[in-house]
């Protein structure tokens, strides 16, 4: 197999992975649609099926690097296809076991496993090495727009679905489109070569260990943790807080599209911005960013104009934190093992997403609204900006001349 180093860019491939993120992230992100439903027909307190969600949370991130390294060793196609099955079960469960145990079971560890095989770490990981080093944020952000463009094309059709048919047959009919999204892991097939980069020969343990000793990488995780407990707490959460402000479903299911909407130009713009400024320069803008948007938020009247505008400012940012936190994984140990490496840092920031999940669901039946998870979200955004500062990150122009 050549170890020749790529000079164009696999477009058919990008494709095709960032059409799998946009079936499991569309699936995934508009979990929080069926909170109201799932409650007002099972009986279930919100704080129970926060805690089904949060574990899919954690979930989804504990399954990153273990897929990661098995795509890595064994190829992305079992691995693709092996989630979508699961994902597809899992969503089938949820309408058989529908009590506290079943959700758990099924929202909590199918779906979230079958989605997390299906995601950022093994995508990216599939693509890495077949794209130049000066190419791959740019890359990887438009396979995160892909999961992007799901959220903002699945919101309207989950809540459409649930005002149709009811919470049942719109989980069967997600079920259905995750089946028929199977074909597209085909052209993924292909496992990176043992000969990739400037990595060549390190085998997976000897660069974990190095890795596990380098600062920046846990800057990244610890930056990725509190992005983690922001995504999650918004995403599962919004639909209740425009709820508590006497606003319409509709509202909630536009507010999650529009973010997704505008997280595809924010991932594409951030992907290139990555080949000419430092990387964890744009991940501290963005994040002090949504520390100021909340500010915004908190004192702004509760309209449903608020919460478009809300909404999309912050799509802005969104997931566009992955492109430049994979690119620099990838710069700093190189693709070999990009599947696991990035595993491990997405691993760190669901176990944010359980914690946001969780404590809104907490603090909403508790405290009877969401104020205190919204000072602390604001409060984890500009720590996470904070956070990226001390990165160790080359030059631009050095890496561009060692990529």
């Amino acid at each position: 197999m050549s170890t020749q180093a790529p000079t164009r860019t696999p477009w058919l491939l990008l494709l095709a992975a960032s059409s799998i993120l946009m079936v499991t992230m569309g699936v995934r992100q508009t979990s929080g649609l069926l909170i109201d439903p799932i409650h007002a027909a099972t009986g279930l307190g919100i704080a129970q099926i926060s805690f089904s969600l949060a574990i899919g949370q954690f979930v989804w991130g504990a399954v990153q690097p273990l897929f990661g390294a098995l795509a890595d060793q064994r190829g992305p196609l079992p691995v693709l296809v092996g989630g979508g099955l699961l994902l597809a079960i899992g969503l089938f469960a949820a309408t058989l076991l529908p009590g506290a145990w079943g959700l758990n079971l099924s929202f909590g560890l199918l779906l979230a496993a079958g989605a997390g095989a299906g995601s950022f770490s093994v995508l990216i990981g599939a693509t890495a090495w077949r794209i130049p080093a000066q190419k791959r944020s740019m890359a990887a952000g438009i396979i995160n727009a892909g999961g992007s463009l799901g959220q903002f094309l699945f919101a309207p059709l989950v809540q459409l679905l649930l005002s149709a048919f009811g919470w049942v047959k719109a989980l069967y009919a997600l079920a259905v489109i995750v089946l028929l999204s199977l074909p597209l892991a085909w052209p993924l097939r292909k496992r990176a070569p043992r000969t990739v980069g400037t990595d060549d020969g390190e085998a997976l343990r000897p660069q974990l260990q190095r890795a596990l000793r380098n600062r920046s990488y846990w800057c990244l995780h610890l930056g990725f943790f509190t992005c983690g407990v922001h995504i999650a707490f918004l995403v599962t959460h919004l639909p209740g807080e425009i709820a508590l402000c006497g606003l319409s479903p509709s509202v909630a299911s536009v507010s999650i599209a529009l973010i997704g909407l505008f997280n595809v130009a924010g991932s594409l713009i951030i992907g290139a911005l990555g080949e000419r400024f430092r990387m964890k320069w744009l991940l501290f803008w963005m994040y002090l960013s949504r520390a100021v948007l909340i500010a915004v938020y908190l004192v702004s009247p509760p309209t449903p104009m608020t919460f478009y505008v809300f909404a999309a400012v912050l799509g802005f940012t969104w997931l566009a934190t992955v492109p430049p936190t994979a690119g620099l994984v990838g710069k700093l140990f190189g693709p070999r093992h990009m599947g696991t490496l990035f595993g491990l840092t997405l691993l760190s920031h669901q176990i944010g997403a359980f914690f946001g999940a969780w404590l809104g669901g907490v603090a909403l039946e508790y405290g009877g609204d969401y104020s205190w998870m919204w000072y602390a979200d604001m409060a984890l955004a500009a720590a996470a900006a904070l956070v990226n500062l001390p990165i160790r990150e080359a030059p631009l122009r050095r890496q561009l001349a060692t990529g």
